[in-house]
Parts: structure tokens; sequence; C-alpha cells
């Protein structure tokens, strides 16, 4: 199968999703992947694979994730999100017989939420070119105030991705992937770090707000810095 583009159709997805001390949101992440994932293989082309990265866990996330048969594990103690992009990146591409030219792998984070078409999207345009898709992510309005969220809308307009690189919304094409290197160790901008390797390889990078995903609005994060950082160094000012 190819793609609009003369590349090969995808044929396999692998979603990964680094977990640190997330179990009040975790499950709300784990049930919209789920749904993502039943809308792609209804489509009857993929198959996919979701692989939890549990980091330096000392809450109930384990008991989370417990509860979601079709989800894999990996666990480390390295409490570093580019070691858990890298270690669950590995996993999923260690057991996959699909050609890495047909793999896409998938990132989101365990304080967001997918909407039921993300995979769908993603298949979509890598099968129309793309090498490696950087999409959207919105503050849940639920963390912020009427005056934040209309501040956050103001800035951003639909149809017009800024660009910004978030792990929270994330693929790539796994043969893209390898070419660079892959993820590196990183306590953050892990994912910067990636796709700007990637754009020197020659990747193809796609921008795009079709495969926008719901992130936490929290200014507290679990990293030094990432969209919490973000947010507290603008948008919850307000």
């Amino acid at each position: 199968m190819r793609g609009r583009d003369g590349k090969t159709g995808v044929a396999h997805v692998a979603v990964v999703v680094p977990v640190r001390d997330e179990e009040l949101l975790l499950g709300r992440c784990l049930r919209s992947v789920a749904v993502a994932r039943r809308a792609l293989l209804v489509r009857g082309a993929c198959t996919v694979d979701v692989v939890v990265v549990l980091d330096a866990c000392r809450d109930g996330s384990a008991d989370v994730v417990a509860r979601y048969g079709s989800v894999r594990v990996v666990e480390l103690d390295a409490g570093d999100v580019g070691a858990a992009r890298l270690a669950g990146a590995r996993s999923a591409l260690a057991v996959t017989p699909v050609d890495p030219a047909r793999t896409w792998l998938t990132c989101t984070d365990a304080d967001s939420a997918v909407a039921p078409d993300w995979l769908v999207e993603h298949v979509r345009l890598a099968d129309a070119g793309a090498d490696v898709v950087v999409g959207t992510v919105h503050p849940d309005p639920a963390d912020l105030t009427p005056a934040q969220w209309a501040a956050w809308r103001a800035t951003h307009v639909p149809g017009r991705p800024n660009g910004h690189v978030h792990g929270a919304n994330l693929g790539v094409r796994a043969s893209a992937y390898l070419r660079a290197g892959g993820f590196a160790p990183a306590p953050e901008h892990e994912d910067v770090d990636l796709v700007a390797r990637l754009r020197g390889t020659g990747a193809r990078v796609v921008a795009s707000d079709a495969v926008d995903v719901r992130t936490s609005g929290r200014a507290a994060g679990r990293t030094p810095g990432g969209y919490a950082g973000h947010l507290r160094a603008g948008l919850l000012r307000v």
C-alpha cells in the first residue's frame, strides 16, 4: 500500500504513554486512547499496540494501568521523561514484525485525553506523506478560569496550527525515528530535540490541528518546564 506521496502506507501504530505519578488523570488518558484505538481498528487497515511506561511512580498509577488489559507496561526508575519515551518506543518497535516504514509511532501524555479520531487522523496524515506530525494541544478548560480560557482561545486560530512541538501529540514514522536516533534521555524538551533532529535528516514535518489533544491546565507539572511551565509563564497570570 502506498500513500498519496508515494510513501508506504501505515500498517501498524504504536502508542507510547510515559507516566510519572499520574493516578488521578491516567484513567482518563487510557480510556481516550482505547476509544481512538477502536476507531482505527474498525477501519481494518492497521494493528495497534499501546505501551505505558511507568517511570519512578510512587503512587497508584500501576493499579490504574492494571484495569486495561490491552495495554503493555514497561517499568523503569529514571525519573526522566526522555528516558521514558525512549524505553516505550524501544519496547514498541521491538515487538512489531511490521517494516519501520509502515509503522507509525505516536506519543501522548498521562495527563492528556486524545480525541476519538486521533489515531485515524495521524494515519491519514502519514499516508498523505508526512514523516512527522506535530499536533496541537489545548489546556483543559476545567483547570482554567473563564478569563484564562478566553485568553488562550484568543491566541489560537482554528486551522492555523502554531507548529509548537508537544510530546502529548506527536507522531513519527518509525523509519524516520530510527534514522534520527530516537528520543534522548532528558528531563524536558526531549520532544523538541527529536523533531529538530528529524528536520535535520530531511524528514517531512507536518503541523496540524486536526489531531488536537486536551491536556492538563495545571501550573505544576512533572517536568521542570514543559506545558505547565508554558502556562505559568503566560496564561496562568491572566
